[in-house]
């Protein structure tokens, strides 16, 4: 297999050179077709997301797949030229195994990436564009990527503020079955939190806002019930959980008010997040019992903490995906060099069948026994001559140069490339 690999991602080039370069779902198949026409371009896959456009294939030169890049797209090349890069053959599976595991994404551990891979791998298919070995290759990536996420931490910690609340959330309640969220203000990111909590067991949505229509809008998302912003603070005490996101300029939660209604509560625990700036809830709630109260800021910490923990988790992948590299490569050489074991074989086979009936007027005279074992001799000739190539081509399978060796023998026996 002969894997090149042409692309421009976050890393290497602004969002105007990606959506120059960018494949929408109307041309991906048409591209496709057109790339796997071109002389040398046997197999091939496009991945195009807001963050990277890739092309990969199996080729012998990455330079055809940046000619059709351009070319597609009608761009010169040297205007996007400084942006790209290329990988190729061990590299370049490399490169395919660490997207999948979401090694190369914005965020580290984010999971959408290898549902993108995987969507690019069946419109591909569809297409008729993956043969053998890029079929070899994404099935293999697809394992490493699940084997990433299986043993190791790096898509467990939240690095967001949604998920951050959510993840407190359940250190201060444990289970967040049946408990009960309030929403101050339609602000989205206080509505994804709430979501993200819906998710994870929150039973009941209250929304306020300071315009009634949108808190209804807002309700009817979680199917959860509008409160008048005026009357919000008489509903607090229902609600375990308070996200805030107003735009007012000072306090709407005193500390007088969160301790009246910590009281209502019969002092259950009583969680606040506070993503407004300026903030809405006086910091002096958190020496409450059982209030407890994060600001962005204290999110962020969070935040912080845990993409520290996931860059620790991610050299443990890393390792992972150097290992797997090397036994798909292994094993991508040894089913290379079967075929030409098998094609030399079978030509020597019929050269000594050949010649055995060029010469067989020479040998009618000989006795049956004779014969057989005139056989026999020629067939232990061609074992013999046999056996050193044979016995190098399995050990150099295991070698970066293989299939350099392996091209040689074919020319040596003149035997033809397997497909």
């Amino acid at each position: 297999m002969q894997l090149a690999l042409v692309g421009v991602s976050h890393k290497t080039a602004p969002v105007e050179v990606r959506e120059r370069l960018a494949f929408n779902s109307e041309t991906l198949r048409d591209a496709l077709t057109s790339l796997v026409r071109r002389q040398d371009i046997h197999e091939a896959i496009i991945l195009s997301t807001c963050n990277r456009v890739e092309v990969m294939a199996e080729s012998p030169d990455d330079r055809l797949i940046r000619e059709f890049l351009c070319e597609f797209h009608q761009i010169p090349h040297e205007s996007v030229s400084q942006h790209l890069y290329s990988f190729r053959n061990a590299d370049a599976i490399r490169h395919v195994f660490r997207v999948a595991a979401s090694l190369d994404s914005m965020m580290v551990g984010e999971p959408q990436i290898l549902g993108q891979v995987k969507e690019a791998y069946r419109v591909a298919t569809d297409a008729g564009t993956v043969g053998m070995h890029l079929s070899a290759l994404m099935t293999r990536a697809f394992a490493v990527a699940k084997k990433v996420r299986s043993e190791t931490g790096i898509s467990q910690s939240a690095v967001s503020v949604s998920f951050a609340a959510v993840e407190l959330a359940r250190k201060i309640f444990g289970d967040l079955t049946g408990k009960t969220v309030m929403i101050i203000g339609a602000s989205k990111m206080g509505e994804l939190a709430a979501k993200h909590l819906k998710r994870n067991g929150v039973s009941s949505v209250l929304v306020t806002n300071r315009t009634f229509e949108r808190a209804v809008e807002l309700a009817k998302v979680f199917e959860g019930a509008a409160v008048p912003f005026e009357h919000f603070t008489d509903h607090m005490a229902g609600a375990d959980i308070v996200i805030s996101s107003t735009g007012a300029p000072h306090f709407i939660i005193s500390k007088t008010l969160a301790e009246q209604v910590i009281h209502r509560r019969k002092n259950k625990p009583m969680f606040f997040i506070d993503i407004a700036v300026p903030r809405d809830i006086d910091p002096g709630v958190n020496e409450i019992d059982n209030a407890f109260l994060y600001d962005i800021d204290d999110l962020q910490q969070v935040i912080d903490s845990n993409l520290k923990e996931r860059m620790k988790e991610a050299s443990r992948a890393e390792e992972i995906v150097d290992s797997e590299v090397q036994a798909f490569c292994l094993k991508m050489q040894s089913r290379e060099v079967v075929p030409t074991i098998v094609q030399m074989r079978d030509s020597l086979e019929r050269l000594r069948r050949e010649e055995i009936e060029r010469n067989r007027r020479h040998l009618k005279d000989l006795s049956p026994e004779g014969q057989a074992a005139v056989d026999q001799i020629t067939r232990s000739l061609v074992n013999k001559i046999l056996h050193t190539p044979t016995e190098y081509l399995k050990q150099m399978a295991q070698d970066p140069s293989g299939p350099e060796v392996a091209d040689l023998i074919r020319k040596i026996f003149n035997v033809k490339t397997p497909e």
